[in-house]
């Protein structure tokens, strides 16, 4: 059983519907936080993802049915002065893990990086998430520093109020 890995049409409903569905069900998941997006989110979330010209999903699909998502988010990098693809969003539904379909959506996701000329793939995972990081360590991702003697990057936040309740 070998997934079929295609970008995301924002415009398409049966694509759109799969891309929250999914994203949900991961909000949910403890990994993911363990609860639901709020349904305002939700209604909004294609829509915004499709007004910004740098964002690109990929949808794998078993037996023509959605079973993994990724989200992107193509940025810039000013010392090698190429683009960026940081991958947001990684989501394999329960029952398809362990199958390879995180693999085929991030090799998907490099051949898109590739085409748009970007000189590599971010990424953020937590610390407890073994199996994830099992999964990105195979596909080439390894923690990111500049010197050793420096130690590692370490992802900080600063949560925004803009009116809504922050993730």
């Amino acid at each position: 059983m070998s997934p079929t890995v295609r970008l995301a049409d924002y415009s398409c409903e049966r694509h759109a519907q799969s891309i929250v569905r999914l994203l949900d069900g991961y909000a949910r998941d403890p990994a993911g936080g363990g609860q639901p997006i709020p349904a305002d989110r939700l209604s909004r979330l294609v829509g915004e993802l499709a007004r910004r010209p740098y964002a690109f999903s990929l949808l794998a699909f078993v037996d023509d049915r959605a079973v993994g998502l990724i989200n992107c988010f193509e940025s810039f990098s000013t010392f090698a002065c190429q683009g960026i693809v940081n991958i947001h969003d990684v989501v394999v539904e329960r029952e398809f893990r362990g199958r390879g379909i995180a693999g085929e959506l991030l090799q998907a996701v490099e051949e898109v990086a590739a085409e748009r000329g970007c000189c590599k793939m971010t990424m953020e995972v937590l610390e407890g998430n073994e199996p994830a990081q099992r999964a990105y360590r195979r596909f080439g991702f390894v923690p990111y520093q500049l010197r050793e003697e420096d130690g590692r990057a370490m992802f900080w936040e600063k949560k925004i109020d803009v009116g809504g309740s922050p993730l």
